[in-house]
């Protein structure tokens, strides 16, 4: 039989199971949706039982399509900052409560007039914000006392899925770091953070580096889903960080820009070194082992775009509503001929503290124009952040964009000529499968490292170089841009 490899990816809005045989080319494909879940203003759940069923279904529907291949091993990329209650047994006894919720907006705010973000950053490498574990753990505590003292175990989906396939609680550092609950430098849950929460330390999932062994399947699952019990369940990590993984990103240097609704960039360090990064970075671990991901969320870009063509390229005639993949192929067409610089039009991004703005409007700038200094604008704010990462003394050698601006035939050259850095693209839409079947691939022993798994399964790959006529335009409206901002150009 042919050897194979399973990497699964459980997002915050689908699970996505991708069968890659050892060279890196597609067997199968399943994946199922499943819904946010809003009870009240604010809070964003998910029923963890309908997330585990889809899970079994992605499974079991690769299995049925790859009755002649030999899965040597699996592995999970998975939605971080997500946390489930759970008894001491691993079954919920709240609701998933999803890195998306606010209800702990109250207690983040209480915590940043008391000075405790800082030391929670400290400890953890992240400072917290509404929807992380830590704070809507609090929430529990203090307001579903009943909820919070049935509790014992806090899993995030990595390893809650990994318990219901080996029985195992063990999870890997990248996935349990954003739970706000471990000591970055000790490697281990926080007794300060543990306390704070309520939480019992020794009750949490076992820890270590992504890639290592930690269980197999039991019988259980091969009953209800076909995959052989035995078949080993390899530690896989933290999405974005497994996305990295698949990339090829595994020693500094690189950067990832995950692209989607919100815009995130990710890069990768050495050390666990605070001092090394912008103050308001986050520093997590990475799914490849001793290394760390500094992460920056850099706003709802790709939110922003969808308003703008909804706003300004969709038809007021509700009975002539144009399908969303037409909006972009006309918004994509017109700017084919737009101008760089978009005739001294900037625009400052909605997450502004400002809130968003078109700066420089005049009655002869186009509805193209306007699109395209949208475009620049995000791409404008991603030049900062790479600018603030450089003069901490991390390297920025190329740029990696994943999501939905990886598909513009526009946005990535862009990005390219605004940041002055190469952009690296790969047509492929499951990154974080991929990253999660190299360390699958890895951790049971197909490859002889992570870097040879990561080079026999990655897909073809193409680079933007910057365009050197349009450094001069584009370093001077970065520089406007600052100033707008009221930002030290030494940035």
């Amino acid at each position: 039989m042919t050897s194979a490899l399973l990497g699964i990816d459980v997002g915050t809005n689908s699970v996505k199971a991708v069968l890659y045989d050892l060279d890196g080319g597609e067997i199968a494909v399943a994946s199922r949706s499943y819904p946010l879940l809003t009870p009240r203003p604010g809070w964003v759940e998910q029923d963890t039982e309908e997330v585990w069923q889809a899970t079994l279904e992605t499974i079991t529907e690769i299995v049925a399509k790859s009755e002649e291949y030999d899965i040597k091993g699996l592995s999970i990329a998975a939605q971080a900052g997500s946390i489930i209650p759970c008894n001491e047994e691993g079954n919920p006894v709240y609701p998933m409560i999803t890195w998306l919720d606010q209800r702990s907006t109250d207690i983040v705010a209480r915590w940043q007039t008391e000075n405790l973000l800082h030391p929670i950053r400290q400890i953890s490498g992240w400072s917290p914000f509404p929807g992380l574990p830590l704070p809507s753990i609090v929430w529990l505590k203090e307001n579903l006392p009943a909820v919070h003292a049935r509790a014992k175990r806090y899993l995030g989906p990595a390893d809650f899925c990994i318990h219901r396939l080996t029985d195992t609680f063990a999870t890997d550092y990248s996935a349990a770091a954003e739970m706000v609950l471990v000591d970055l430098h000790t490697e281990d849950w926080s007794e300060t953070l543990c306390q704070m929460a309520g939480v019992q330390a020794e009750m949490q999932s076992e820890l270590g580096w992504a890639g290592r062994q930690v269980g197999m399947i039991t019988e259980r699952i091969e009953r209800l889903t076909g995959l052989p019990a035995g078949t080993p369940v390899i530690a896989g990590g933290h999405d974005q960080c497994c996305a990295c993984v698949g990339m090829g990103m595994l020693d500094p240097g690189g950067i990832m820009l995950s692209t989607g609704t919100a815009w995130v960039i990710t890069a990768i360090a050495d050390s666990p070194d605070l001092t090394a990064i912008p103050e308001h970075m986050n520093l997590n671990f990475h799914a490849a082992p001793q290394r760390w991901a500094p992460s920056q969320y850099l706003g709802g870009f790709g939110a922003t775009v969808e308003w703008w063509l909804n706003q300004s390229w969709q038809s007021p005639d509700p009975a002539q509503t144009l399908a969303r993949s037409h909006l972009f192929h006309l918004f994509d067409s017109a700017l084919e001929d737009s101008v760089p610089g978009s005739h001294d039009l900037i625009f400052l991004p909605l997450d502004s503290p400002a809130r968003g703005a078109f700066l420089g409007l005049t009655l002869a700038h186009t509805r193209t124009d306007m699109s395209r200094a949208i475009l620049e604008g995000a791409a404008l704010e991603v030049k900062l952040a790479l600018k603030e990462l450089q003069v901490s003394g991390t390297p920025v050698n190329e740029l990696w964009i994943a999501g939905g601006a990886a598909t513009s035939p526009i946005w990535p050259q862009i990005l390219a000529d605004i940041t002055g850095i190469p952009i690296i693209l790969a047509a492929y839409p499951s990154w974080a499968a991929l990253g999660a079947a190299a360390l699958a691939g890895w951790g049971v022993g197909a490859f002889p490292s992570l870097e040879d798994a990561v080079m026999r399964l990655q897909p073809p790959v193409r680079r933007l170089d910057p365009n050197p006529k349009l450094t001069k335009i584009y370093d001077d409206i970065f520089e406007r841009y600052q100033n707008l901002k009221g930002i030290n150009h030494e940035i």
